[in-house]
């Protein structure tokens, strides 16, 4: 088909409206991005530990007893990654670690009295603005959020899929 001006018009209306539109998400990306960067300062600056170690405090809340490797399940990390955070915890007294009674080579973590405290002084969304949000929406909005950012990695051709598994840089 030749290119009318007619054509040459709608091409270029189109291609407007999608220059536009990824501003549009640029824009909106970097809203999520800089409020969960924000969140998680307010809670070092508040509660003493990274958003990364209060997420954890509040799996403990919830199931204590787990170990290192069901940490980092529920927090979509690196098991090595998860050793840190519970270490850097353990040191700011805020976990201890036990020996399972039935298996010793076990160690089952436990929210300590200070944990506890450090805890009743972060926000509500412990787990971090970003995860509690995404928890609030619907199967078939995570699906169609998935689909989209699917894409966008494959766009920016990111090979790496064990990026995913490392936490943003400022909860650690």
């Amino acid at each position: 088909m030749p290119v009318t001006r007619n054509n040459s018009a709608e091409i270029h209306a189109d291609h407007e409206a999608n220059i536009e539109a990824s501003v549009e998400a640029l824009k909106n990306l970097r809203v999520i991005i800089r409020a969960a960067a924000r969140h998680s300062s307010w809670i070092e600056k508040h509660c003493g530990v990274t958003g990364a170690q209060l997420w954890v405090l509040q799996e403990l809340k919830e199931i204590p007893g787990l170990r290192v490797g069901q940490i980092a399940e529920k927090l979509a990390i690196h098991q090595a990654t998860a050793s840190n955070l519970l270490d850097a915890l353990v040191k700011k007294e805020c976990i201890d670690k036990l020996r399972d009674p039935n298996d010793h080579r076990v160690v089952r973590l436990v929210l300590s009295k200070k944990g506890s405290n450090v805890l009743k002084k972060g926000p509500r969304s412990a787990r971090g603005l970003l995860p509690e949000a995404l928890r609030k929406l619907d199967q078939d909005q995570l699906f169609k959020l998935n689909k989209s950012l699917a894409t966008l990695i494959e766009v920016m051709d990111i090979k790496d899929e064990m990026l995913g598994m490392q936490p943003l840089p400022f909860t650690m």
